[in-house]
């Protein structure tokens, strides 16, 4: 089965995380470029979490951790505690992710790339990890911090040549030359773009 990829604007939700070893370390990573508000809750808990700055609880789950939560993630060594944990998050419709568990998840963590303005997420649905990594190096080294401003000058220029080309095949023909040109290394401006807007309203 593939998994969908949804992309949810997840600044300032509440992510528990329970657990507070190595896996939950990379999970907790992985979500803070993100900007959720995140709480760990585990009998013990690494010293890198802590330094990541994130809401600390030390002790054992209880079911009312996952009140008001926008999403768990079950991180523990205890196969018992994580499968509970995914009946009440189930339960109550609550996004729930248990770690090297595919059958107790509602969402699986990819194989993430989040560079230069771009993100992506890569996964196989299980069946190739290690391939689905492959691809990620790929991507990150197809996003060098020489494309760094393309996003940002395409992003600029958006809005005005929408605004001013009417016709969406049009401006769809000024996007891919002005992305071209980013590729290419070539000077931006406002006159080249006023150029590339002219030339499209004058084909038609």
């Amino acid at each position: 089965m593939a998994y969908f990829p949804f992309y949810i604007d997840i600044k300032d939700k509440k992510f528990l995380v329970v657990g507070g070893g190595k896996v939950a370390l990379r999970k907790v990573e992985k979500l803070l470029q993100f900007e959720p508000k995140i709480t760990v809750i585990a009998p013990f808990i690494c010293d890198e979490i802590r330094k990541l700055g994130v809401s600390i609880i030390e002790r054992k789950f209880i079911d009312s951790d996952i009140d008001n939560i926008f999403c768990a993630i079950s991180a523990t060594d205890d196969e018992v505690v994580n499968g509970h944990i995914f009946k009440l998050c189930s339960e109550k419709n609550i996004l729930v992710n248990t770690v090297d568990d595919k059958d107790k998840c509602g969402f699986i963590f990819p194989a993430l790339v989040n560079k230069n303005g771009i993100t992506a997420g890569i996964t196989s649905s299980g069946k190739s990890p290690v391939y689905a990594k492959y691809i990620r190096e790929r991507l990150e080294n197809l996003l060098d911090d020489d494309n760094a401003d393309i996003t940002e000058t395409l992003f600029k220029y958006r809005k005005r040549i929408k605004s001013e080309i009417r016709n969406e095949a049009d401006r769809k023909i000024v996007f891919e030359r002005l992305l071209a040109l980013c590729l290419s290394r070539d000077e931006i401006d406002d006159n080249l773009v006023s150029k590339l807007i002219e030339e499209a309203n004058n084909e038609n």
